[in-house]
């Protein structure tokens, strides 16, 4: 039976580069991939991007009221799918990873999922919390704060302050905005500078 996982990390911790590269080792070996990101994430329109520079387009964008399941099994009865890279996991509804299980389950193709477990308030999104409840396995994906230290957090900065207050998704590069991956102590401190 294949699995769903759920690789999560703050910011800058290589998510989607991970994720390219795990397609490109399917596709070295002929196997063929789908790669779906949600269309809640601005950033690069119809392709993944990395940190690093590097591009890929998307198979696949969703809509949050798309049936991930139903797409999928139109698709996987023209061709074979042999693992579904998901980016941006976070912004999918939680009927939507719900979807994602049955398709690892019922049509015996592996999901794998990347992205946030919290936004920058410490709040969880909904795409990861269901996945938190249901993947098969769940692996952290690590960076590093400023000082050094494990980051866990991703703070967010409006013209280079930190702020704690607003509406929980603003894309970087697209809103204004830029996040920072931080460890508990740095983000604590951050935040009491603010109050």
């Amino acid at each position: 039976m294949s699995k769903l996982y759920f690789r999560y990390g703050a910011m800058n911790s290589g998510k989607s580069t991970h994720l390219m590269q795990v397609a490109h080792n399917y596709e070295e070996r002929g196997m063929n991939v789908l790669i779906v990101k949600p269309l809640a994430d601005k950033k690069g329109n119809d392709k993944l991007v990395s940190r690093l520079g590097v591009e890929r387009k998307v198979d696949i964008l969703v809509d949050k009221n798309d049936d991930m399941y139903e797409i999928i099994s139109d698709i996987s009865h023209i061709k074979d799918i042999h693992c579904i890279l998901v980016d941006e996991v976070q912004f999918f509804k939680a009927h939507q990873i719900d979807e994602f299980f049955k398709i690892a389950v019922k049509l015996d193709i592996p999901v794998i999922c990347y992205g946030l477990r919290t936004d920058f308030q410490m709040n969880g999104f909904e795409g990861s919390e269901r996945l938190l409840l249901i993947a098969h396995s769940i692996e952290e994906m690590k960076t590093i704060c400023t000082c050094g230290k494990k980051a866990v957090f991703n703070a967010r900065k409006i013209n280079g302050k930190y702020v704690f207050e607003g509406k929980q998704v603003a894309i970087d590069n697209i809103d204004n905005v830029e996040y920072q991956s931080l460890c508990g102590k740095c983000y604590f401190k951050y935040r009491e500078e603010q109050e």
